[in-house]
């Protein structure tokens, strides 16, 4: 853009300055050139002056970018070097969390539970404390276990009776069966008595008729015969007694036995009331909340204390619309609020079928009423696979879950392997 001086000739003020003498170059400092134009022709009558050329915006702002260019070209090439980059990191982030899902909705879970004794009694010790880590089959708590022992001790003897019970009626069969061995014995002597009598008597019946014996002899045969006979009757019915004696006495041991049983149930009861005296861990874990207090006394199923077990894992609601590729298996990064500086890695180990609300003590009714759809929320389950064992992990703490959905490595992750490898 050029910038003229113009002076017009029949201005004020002006004249003579073409004639004028110029000044030594000596005494006056240099001044720029004027230059002097003729007046301008004067249009005729009734003819206004023709407008200057109108320029289009599009060619000023060529014209402007080129200037700019021109006059800031380091400028324009940073601007362009970090336009490039900007570019090409967003597509770089895109791809890269293209194959990630996250939330902030994840709470680390377990199954906590109370502990409490199954039977009443003072409290005689508690020899952990809050938040104290223990082992399975550590104490936690002991009760007064002296009206247990007297009650075991009672069911042990009532357990000894029935067996001395069930040995006497043992005894009694050894000796029932010696007495069906002596009355079998009757019954064999009173058997060949019999045979005896009736060979006499059949003889002397046969002397008689002969004439050849007296009658009273026939008579006195078999009168005898007659006794043999009772005898063997006698002999068998004292058998049969003593062998029915013997299925009584069975009877009796059966009902021995049975109070035996009885007794040793109450036996195993008792001590199972013994060993309730003693509140112990099931499994490892961490006392929470400990309310117990040495004599106090407890009810059966006062709560002592909350206990937390070791086995944790992260319940993480995602939304509905982030589980199209999100798989059991699939590998996952855990930030934990409370150590902000610890990576853990687990994996995904199911996905709950059904959302939240379908599970709630009052399930939404969405066929009542107006219906606005709304993203359900999903609990998937997600196993640690490296917990840290330095630091507590309760239910309740905030975690932020990040799920691999696709196991190929983005551009990213393939320019930085490469850059490794290059290194």
């Amino acid at each position: 853009m050029f910038e003229d001086t113009v002076l017009e000739r029949d201005q004020p003020g002006h004249q003579g300055i073409e004639g004028a003498p110029s000044a030594p170059a000596s005494h006056e400092p240099d001044r720029p050139a004027v230059t002097a134009r003729a007046p301008a022709q004067e249009h005729p009558a009734g003819k206004q002056p023709a407008p200057p050329a109108t320029i289009p915006p599009e060619v000023i702002g060529k014209a402007t970018r080129r200037s700019f260019l021109r006059r800031r070209p380091v400028v324009s090439a940073i601007g362009a070097v970090l336009l490039a980059a900007a570019i090409g990191g967003g597509y770089l982030y895109m791809d890269y969390s293209a194959h990630f899902e996250s939330t902030d909705d994840a709470f680390i879970a377990a199954r906590q539970s109370a502990l409490a004794p199954k039977i009443s009694g003072y409290i005689t010790a508690v020899p952990v404390t809050d938040n104290q880590h223990v082992a399975a089959g550590d104490v936690i708590a002991r009760l007064d276990d002296r009206d247990y022992r007297v009650a075991l001790a009672q069911a042990e003897a009532q357990v000894a009776a029935a067996r001395a019970s069930i040995e006497n009626v043992d005894a009694q069969l050894d000796v029932q069966q010696a007495q069906i061995a002596a009355n079998q014995a009757q019954v064999d002597q009173a058997q060949a008595a019999l045979v005896f009598a009736q060979q006499q008597a059949t003889r002397y019946q046969h002397l008689e008729q002969s004439g050849y014996g007296t009658v009273q002899n026939s008579e006195q045969f078999t009168s005898q015969l007659h006794q043999q006979q009772a005898a063997l009757l006698n002999a068998q019915a004292t058998l049969n007694l003593a062998q029915r004696q013997v299925e009584s006495l069975k009877a009796q041991r059966k009902s021995a036995v049975a109070n035996l049983a009885q007794a040793e149930a109450q036996r195993d009861q008792a001590k199972l009331n013994l060993s309730y005296t003693t509140v112990i861990a099931a499994q490892p874990g961490r006392v929470v909340n400990l309310s117990a207090a040495v004599g106090q006394f407890a009810q059966a199923g006062t709560n002592l204390t909350m206990f937390v077990p070791d086995q944790t894992w992260v319940t993480a609601n995602f939304k509905e619309i982030q589980l199209d590729k999100m798989r059991p298996g699939e590998s996952v990064t855990m930030k934990i609020d409370a150590y902000p500086g610890r990576t853990i890695q687990g994996h995904v180990e199911s996905v709950q079928p059904g959302s939240g609300t379908a599970f709630s003590l009052l399930p939404a009714q969405n066929a009542t009423g107006n219906y606005v759809k709304i993203v359900q929320r999903v609990p998937v389950k997600i196993v640690m696979d490296n917990p840290p064992a330095d630091v507590a992990l309760g239910p309740g703490m905030s975690v932020v879950p990040t799920v691999r959905i696709d196991a190929a490595p983005s551009l990213f992750e393939r320019l930085e392997k490469s850059s490794l490898r290059r290194l």
